[in-house]
């Protein structure tokens, strides 16, 4: 009996050897498996990881928009001036990244928009509204290079600067300024010469087409020597140093394309209108909620509700079926109009406090 369990046992172990062997390769491909998988994995986490850090970099904006059609309410060339004044100083005291003037066009068609070059040529709603807000974002010594002479801008010398960060003067120093591509060259050829507002003209790393606007990084360093600056996108001062630099004017042929042609990624992620139909909620009430890029819509004489009938997109639609909120934010008004150059200031002061509390929460 011990002989046969002697046998027994001796076969056994062959066996069970034989069997590790076989299964031996399998076990080193699913630790090469495991191994891809983690790399994957990991791979895949620093890839969230990195979005993420990208989007906690990213400054939330705020846009407005409103039609250009406010123009024609006003009753000369001057008031028209004034009021597309009021406008750009709202934007700027309440730090306002994008302005989008839209008109009330049945077909979207091309949202692209040219100003005309025609010096004399009498403009009105959106492009005369559209020239003034971009006259008066550019810096006053760009304004000859970059905004030659028009008849909508005679009476753009009577309004009040806006007098923005980026609106440095010649003896102020910045980290970053405005400037402008000249024609001159540099003494290198892989350089450019831009005009900053300054007493000497400063050398760019890069060769740019003359006329073109440009963000410059100055540095700390007040010596204007021939070292070449760095350009750096617009949304640097504000992202590294969190200055206000300006807003941009878009153009948008209806309500619809406010939204379709948004330039953010992702679009706007909240959306505000505003009307006299809309709800009310005291402005410590409002809650909003974290947002990465928030647009405020403001009608015109008639209100959002024709802006959306008009456009044939929005058929069937009623405002407050687009917008995340839709809001009276001045009851019991004494007159029956409220201008739009006004609802912007009375809106802007009113969401001041609900945007502060949404963004601590980002």
């Amino acid at each position: 009996m011990a002989k046969k369990k002697k046998r027994d046992d001796s076969e056994e172990h062959p066996q069970s050897h034989h069997q590790q062997l076989e299964n031996e390769p399998s076990c080193v491909n699913g630790s090469n498996s495991d191994e891809k998988n983690d790399k994957k994995k990991k791979k895949k986490k620093k890839h969230k990881e990195d979005e993420k850090s990208t989007q906690i970099k990213e400054k939330p904006t705020v846009s407005i928009a409103l039609p250009g059609s406010i123009i024609h309410n006003a009753q000369s060339l001057e008031l028209a001036t004034r009021l597309a004044g009021q406008i750009a100083r709202a934007a700027t005291i309440f730090r306002i990244e994008e302005i989008v003037v839209f008109d009330n066009k049945v077909d979207s068609g091309d949202s692209s928009f040219v100003l005309p070059d025609s010096s004399d040529e009498n403009e009105t709603g959106s492009a005369f509204l559209i020239r003034i807000l971009m006259y008066l974002e550019t810096p006053q010594y760009l304004r000859r290079t970059l905004c030659p002479w028009h008849n909508s801008l005679r009476f753009a010398g009577l309004l009040p600067p806006l007098d923005a960060p980026h609106h440095l003067r010649k003896h102020e120093w910045g980290t970053y300024r405005e400037g402008v591509i000249l024609k001159e060259r540099a003494a290198e050829s892989r350089q450019s010469l831009a005009d900053v507002g300054l007493n000497k003209n400063v050398v760019i790393d890069q060769v740019l087409e003359p006329g073109t606007r440009v963000t410059v990084a100055m540095g700390t360093n007040r010596h204007l020597d021939d070292k070449p600056r760095q350009i750096v996108s617009s949304s640097k001062p504000r992202e590294e140093a969190g200055a206000y630099w300006g807003y941009k004017v878009r153009y948008a042929a209806n309500i619809s394309s406010v939204f379709q042609s948004c330039p953010y990624q992702g679009g706007y992620d909240h959306l505000i209108g505003t009307s006299e139909h809309g709800l009310f909620f005291k402005s410590s009430e409002l809650t909003l909620p974290p947002f990465r890029h928030l647009l405020i819509a403001f009608g015109g004489l008639a209100g959002l509700e024709e802006c959306f009938e008009e456009d044939k997109n929005m058929k069937g639609k009623k405002p407050s079926d687009v917008f995340h909120s839709y809001l009276n934010v001045c009851p019991n008004q004494g007159s029956r109009t409220i201008r739009t150059e006004e609802a912007v200031f009375i809106s802007l002061q009113y969401f001041q406090e609900p945007i502060d509390r949404a963004l601590q929460n980002i």
